[in-house]
């Protein structure tokens, strides 16, 4: 059940109430969450990010996944396409797919984007690269997954001087976007991505189509790379682990990575999980530079070619340490799309296992989209991003660029540790 202290509560100086909830589990861990009040009853409900303590896992993990895996069996067959499939709240954590891109980027123990501007050379700045889309990856939770985001849903937050905005540009199919920006460093991250999710009988392989861009505006360089798949197991051993291909490429430099994640086999029974290998290569000549070997969820090492020396890249406990849970610094600048608003009635429900609570929450969530959806088409009218312009081919798929050239700073933060 969600705990309130009320003697905890505290009404500050702009009539915002804010208290301190907790989650109270068998283990008798407390999961705490930020729940933001004002006078007009604007809720914002903002969770800790996912970690690699597996606090997050104990937490999250709904009752009965046996059962509940069994009733997703009745209702799927291999091949079928999930990316319209809605999920029961009791298979969703409290966060948004928004929500877990944005922490991707704004919830990191060490500033590793600083340090692809900052390096000297562009092959230490490309090898920071790497590091750092390395960081980007988050351990999926088995058996939970986050909220499909709803059309013109938006997630912004600020850490220190880097601006994170992302928006569900579209629904049907869903495709989201994240622009971020740091003046300071003069850094700039485009992303536009799908995900397209597919069952196969023993496990479901999520594809995230889209490319990511970095720019390194003073250095005048653009790296373009790419996400690997969530592949979840069910048999004969359940897991989930991020696995395929990522290729990280910058022209300006001449420099390419191919990195590969996860076991070589599909259903994960043959090599290592949590792995990555690679290399780091010349694009013109195809020289190998140097090879790139480790776990996401411990170390990276890269090798040198030519000299053999070995070093480390990569750290996970420098990347998933300290890392603190966002907090509202603006009531009144907090977006009515915003994420944390959007759900926080669910959010709540889910965090206290009011079962009937958040499956009502979620279906009025839902009914209102069709609502608006059938007012749109009843007017001709067409959906129109705020932050994004949007383009679409059947060849290159979605692409979308910021309206903005720099993102402001939000009215959630955060603290840095």
């Amino acid at each position: 059940m969600v705990l309130l202290n009320a003697e905890a509560a505290q009404i500050n100086e702009k009539g915002e109430t804010r208290y301190k909830l907790g989650l109270a589990v068998e283990t008798g861990e407390r999961e705490e969450l930020l729940v933001t009040r004002s006078k007009d009853e604007t809720k914002v409900v903002l969770t800790r990010p996912l970690s690699l303590d597996g606090d997050s896992e104990v937490d999250y993990r709904a009752p009965n996944l046996i059962q509940r895996l069994s009733s997703l069996f009745k209702n799927v067959r291999p091949g079928s396409d999930l990316t319209h499939f809605k999920l029961p709240p009791l298979f969703n954590f409290p966060k948004s797919h928004l929500q877990c891109y944005g922490e991707t980027v704004y919830c990191i123990g060490s500033d590793m984007l600083s340090r692809c501007s900052l390096a000297d050379n562009s092959v230490d700045r490309f090898t920071s690269v790497v590091a750092w889309s390395i960081s980007t990856l988050r351990p999926p939770i088995f058996g939970v997954a986050p909220y499909n985001p709803i059309l013109g849903e938006t997630h912004h937050v600020s850490r220190a001087n880097l601006n994170v905005l992302l928006e569900q540009i579209s629904h049907h199919p869903p495709v989201s976007a994240l622009h971020a920006t740091d003046e300071e460093q003069n850094i700039e991250l485009i992303w536009c991505q799908q995900c397209v999710s597919k069952f196969h009988g023993a496990s479901v392989e999520t594809e995230v189509r889209g490319k990511r861009q970095l720019k390194l505006l003073s250095r005048g360089e653009t790296y373009e790379m790419n996400s690997p798949n969530l592949l979840i197991r069910f048999l004969p051993i359940p897991g989930v682990d991020w696995a395929g291909n990522v290729r990280i490429r910058c022209p300006e430099s001449g420099l390419e990575a191919e990195l590969r994640y996860g076991p070589k086999s599909f259903l994960g029974l043959r090599g290592s999980h949590k792995s990555v290998k690679g290399k780091i290569y010349e694009t013109s000549t195809r020289r190998t530079l140097f090879e790139v070997n480790g776990h996401w969820d411990r170390t990276v090492t890269m090798k040198d070619i030519n000299s053999g020396k070995l070093s480390i890249i990569y750290n996970a406990k420098d990347v998933f340490s300290g890392l603190e849970t966002p907090v509202v610094n603006d009531l009144q600048g907090v977006r009515s799309s915003e994420s944390a608003v959007v759900w926080s009635e669910l959010s709540q429900a889910i965090m206290s296992q009011d079962w009937e609570k958040a499956k009502e929450s979620k279906n009025a969530l839902e009914e209102k989209q069709r609502e608006l959806l059938r007012e749109r088409e009843s007017k001709g009218a067409t959906w129109v991003p705020q932050h994004f312009c949007v383009t679409y081919s059947k060849d290159g798929g979605w692409d979308c660029s910021p309206t903005q050239q720099w993102v402001p700073p939000a009215p959630i933060v955060v603290p840095l540790s």
